[in-house]
This record gives C-alpha cells, structure tokens and sequence, in this order.
C-alpha cells in the first residue's frame, strides 16, 4: 500500500511538473521567427471568439456577426499580402495599420 502511494505520489508530481512548463514549450518556432504576424494572428483569433461568445449571448445579430467576422478576413487578407512583400515577415509599420484597424474591429464588438 506505501509502494502504491508513492508511486501515484511520483506521478501525481510528474504531471505538475509537466503541466507548469507546458506553456513554455507552447510558443512555436513559427512564432519566435514571426513576432509580429503571431501578435496580430492572436489578436484576429481573439476577436473571432468574442464575437462567437457576443452571438451567442444575443448581442450581435447574425448579419452584424458576419460583417464583423468579412472584417477580420479582410485584416488576415492584407496581413498576408504584407508578408509575401518582405519575405514572409511584417514590418513595423504595417503591424501598426493592421492594429489600427483590429482596433477599429474590438470597437465595433464592444458596442
């Protein structure tokens, strides 16, 4: 019975161990190489899932909720198109136009 105590102790510590580096290891090479596109990527995905959760609280109609979302295409669209000019990276400045217009986007959730 101690043997079986220890031993589920020993995994039981194992898997925290594990659990707390996770998110370490969760930044991929692609991230690290491509700082700018992750960080405006980031900002698109969260925005996609406030306005899921605004839809389906009732705070968005179905029309609003797809203009929104025909929205954010639009911001991926050119980020994109950005990156293929310099090598599959982003510059400062273009960064800031698509933050701008993400910003203009979280504002119209938010409303």
């Amino acid at each position: 019975m101690l043997i079986l105590r220890k031993s589920a102790l020993l995994a039981l510590s194992s898997l925290l161990i594990v659990g707390a580096a996770a998110p370490a290891f969760a930044e991929s090479v692609w991230d690290r190489h491509h700082p700018r596109r992750d960080q405006v990527n980031d900002r698109i995905a969260y925005q996609e899932r406030r306005i899921t959760q605004e839809r389906r609280e009732g705070e968005l109609s179905r029309g609003q909720a797809r203009a929104m979302r025909e929205q954010l295409r639009g911001v991926r669209t050119e980020e994109r198109a950005d990156a293929r000019l310099h090598g599959g990276h982003i510059t400062r400045l273009q960064q800031a136009q698509l933050n701008r217009d993400l910003n203009a986007t979280s504002w119209e959730i938010g409303r």
